[in-house]
């Protein structure tokens, strides 16, 4: 599942999510996909991203109004996007909370700059993993402030880990998520337990989506133990992304079901 081998922040629609789902939470994943290719993919110079970006956060305001222009660039993402939103009534700002966390890495690795603690570290997750799961939990029903809070913890967790997985490509690239003064390891104990904070999330959404959630819970976790057993290395940009293997889909599997 994508979601437990990539850590895409929205989940490909699979076989465990209800069926009359999918075509919203697939248009979703799309529209983040996309705009994180925009920021991410390519040799543009950091001003042809954020134009780009400008224009995509214009057609989402198009997509959102009543007398809305088709998109002439990207109709693939905001037509499914637009009735998905018309159908489920999915709020707004949890799509611009995306875009401006994308805009933000842009400007960020064009001039170097990192975090400077948790904190600041934590409001760039609020932005960029957090609004997958309100958009999941709307799309499932679930609305109260438990389960957002639980669900925000599950994303940030998800969010960090695929940082301290990814770290050796991200330095290549000219961006570090470590806060300044803090280790990896001190880092991978906090998504641990952020992501232990949110677990009891899995027993409120119901059916597959419930399960599904379990999958994702613990492909998480698994990879914490993967990253806490690797050897560190002087070198961090040599560090190997750590993979699941067939092994590691039996233990979630057990662990799911434990859950």
């Amino acid at each position: 599942m994508s979601s437990i081998e990539h850590y895409e922040n929205f989940p490909v629609a699979s076989w465990l999510c209800p069926a009359h789902l999918r075509p919203a939470v697939q248009a979703l994943y799309h529209f983040a996909r996309t705009a994180d290719d925009l920021a991410d993919e390519g040799h543009d110079p950091a001003h042809h991203r954020l134009e780009a970006l400008g224009e995509y956060r214009a057609d989402l305001t198009n997509s959102l109004s009543s007398a809305t222009t088709p998109s002439q660039r990207w109709p693939q993402v905001f037509d499914p996007l637009q009735r998905a939103v018309q159908q489920y009534q999915l709020p707004a700002q949890p799509l611009f909370d995306l875009l401006d966390a994308f805009e933000q890495d842009v400007v960020y690795t064009s001039v170097g700059q990192g975090y400077r603690d948790r904190s600041e570290l934590l409001d760039y997750c609020r932005r960029s993993a957090n609004p997958v799961g309100r958009l999941m939990l709307h799309l499932y029903g679930v609305s109260d402030n438990t389960s957002l809070a639980q669900s925000d913890a599950i994303c940030t967790a998800l969010q960090l880990i695929n940082f301290w997985q990814d770290r050796a490509e991200d330095l290549r690239r000219g961006r570090d998520y470590l806060p300044l003064g803090h280790t990896l390891a001190e880092e991978r104990r906090f998504a641990r337990a952020l992501m232990q904070e949110g677990k009891p999330l899995v027993h409120r959404v119901k059916g597959r989506a419930g399960w599904e959630l379990r999958a994702v819970v613990q492909g998480g976790l698994r990879i914490l133990d993967k990253l806490d057993a690797r050897v560190e290395t002087a070198d961090p940009t040599q560090l190997q992304r750590p993979t699941l293997q067939k092994t590691d889909a039996l233990r979630i599997l057990w662990r799911c079901i434990r859950m």
